[in-house]
């Protein structure tokens, strides 16, 4: 079965990883303002409370790669590719600087109108993340991020600015970046610093619960702006295998894979699943839920699943074999000894991609939108601006073969986003070495170079692929 021909092919970036400009247009500080690149960053991510009291020198995020000056000379590359949609975020501080503001920052605003004026120019449907790992930095330090309910307040207000504002401009929407990611890395996630907690899982939880309340808020919202709109939710995907046919470790496998559906359990199904009550209950949570809330999730449920795809996982129930867990986008993994992986040790697995649409597919028989997938390599520009990036060609046509696969197993797909169509800081380890991009952008590790845009041998392959709708891998 051949994809759609209205299929949406494009790339995604996020604000945090890309915009730079840090104190421009009245914008205020983010969660990622203050985390440096490197080895220190995963230890900034797991003790928040002290890194904002340290000075480490260099933070990527303050000039990125710059879009937000470049952002014409980049869209103009994406058209040459032939760009349906581009997925980017919009910077919650950069709206309302501290989270709290009773009105929002003009300059702010006007910024993503030019953006998004500048999209439309060529053709381009913006794809809107409402908020990607880019809470106010404010809301950290004054209300402890979204343990709060407050925030769902905050948002509340931020989501009827967007839709007010962009709700004839923007077609598709999601609520929050892999949602489910807060459970990993909770500072990312929903700026909540776990590191002294008493009881760690009730705060993840809490925070889960009222993100998912103002998750539905802003369906909510959304649909009454204009019922043209699309919403979604958005996961960090990748099936969990279980590591031997051992019934304990098939179990294993079934609690690893519930952890990531169970938030779209409740965004798409509209309820928390039994299972979901039993894991409180043996976690020790009592979550506070508002008289209100449980139908506000029922009556807003999202139109369309997104999710990123990088690798699957192997999973065990033996203490002894877990011991070689291994980490990887965030999530812990045994290796696959039938897989090969990323230089930073991500398992590459494009028939897992099949199997993971497939699966989220027969779960919820809603609309799938991949808006993550590529491969992070350091990437060499020659001494003539050529960059051959063979190595992400092969990656990525074998995940596309897949794709189509599962499109031709019955699966109902709108599109898909490239992760990091140009270079961008990575938001794991703070590195530009890491790239993703079919753009080759001349910045190192320590924010030196000349931010000059190259294309590489990629871009010339992903505009073939674009403009045969797929046929051309």
């Amino acid at each position: 079965m051949p994809l759609r021909g209205d299929f949406l092919w494009g790339g995604a970036i996020a604000a945090n990883q890309a915009e730079g400009a840090y104190q421009s247009g009245g914008k205020g500080m983010s969660l990622v303002d203050i985390l440096p690149s490197g080895i220190e960053r995963r230890n900034a991510l797991e003790n928040p409370g002290r890194t904002i009291k340290t000075d480490y020198g260099y933070y990527p995020s303050h000039e990125s790669i710059n879009f937000y000056e470049n952002y014409k000379e980049d869209i103009k590359l994406f058209a040459e590719m032939g760009f349906k949609i581009f997925r980017m975020s919009i910077s919650w501080p950069r709206i309302f600087p501290n989270g709290d503001d009773e009105k929002p920052n003009e300059a702010g605003l006007g910024f993503y109108d030019d953006v998004f004026d500048e999209l439309h120019k060529y053709g381009i449907e913006p794809l809107v993340t409402i908020n990607h790992f880019d809470t106010p930095l404010a809301l950290f330090e004054k209300y402890g991020g979204w343990k709060n309910r407050k925030l769902v307040d905050f948002y509340e207000r931020y989501a009827r600015v967007l839709f007010d504002r962009y709700g004839n401009k923007v077609k598709y929407w999601l609520t929050h970046n892999e949602i489910n990611m807060l459970l990993h890395i909770p500072f990312f996630g929903a700026a909540i610093d776990v590191s002294e907690s008493e009881n760690p899982d009730q705060d993840k939880y809490q925070s889960a619960h009222h993100q998912l309340v103002a998750s539905s808020i802003a369906t909510k919202i959304a649909n009454e702006t204009n019922t043209d709109i699309q919403i979604g939710c958005m996961l960090a995907a990748g099936e969990v295998y279980y590591n031997t046919p051992a019934p304990k470790d098939v179990y294993a496998a079934l609690k690893a894979n519930r952890e990531q559906y169970f938030f779209i359990d409740v965004q798409s199904r509209g309820y928390y699943p039994s299972y979901a009550w039993k894991l409180f209950d043996d976690l020790g949570i009592e979550l506070k839920i508002k008289d209100g809330d449980l139908e506000l999730l029922k009556e807003n449920t999202v139109d369309f699943i997104s999710f990123s795809y990088y690798s699957s996982r192997l999973v065990s129930a033996d203490p002894e074999v877990n011991r070689q867990l291994q980490g990887g986008n965030a999530f812990d993994s045994l290796r696959n000894p039938y897989l090969e992986a990323s230089d930073w040790g991500w398992q590459i697995d494009p028939l897992g991609l099949r199997i993971t649409m497939n699966q989220v597919y027969d779960r919820y028989q809603k609309p799938l939108f991949i808006v993550e997938n590529g491969l992070g390599a350091k990437d060499e520009l020659t001494e003539d601006g050529k960059v051959y990036d063979d190595y992400r060609i092969d990656y990525m046509k074998e995940h596309l073969v897949e794709m189509i696969n599962a499109v031709d197993d019955g699966v109902e797909l709108w599109g898909y986003t490239s992760w990091g169509c140009i270079d961008l800081v990575s938001a794991g380890t703070g590195e530009m070495k890491k790239r993703y991009g079919f753009i080759y952008v001349d910045r190192d590790n320590e924010g030196n170079g000349t931010d000059r845009r190259y294309k590489k041998k990629s871009f010339d392959w992903y505009r073939s692929v674009i403009n045969s709708n797929g046929k051309n891998l």
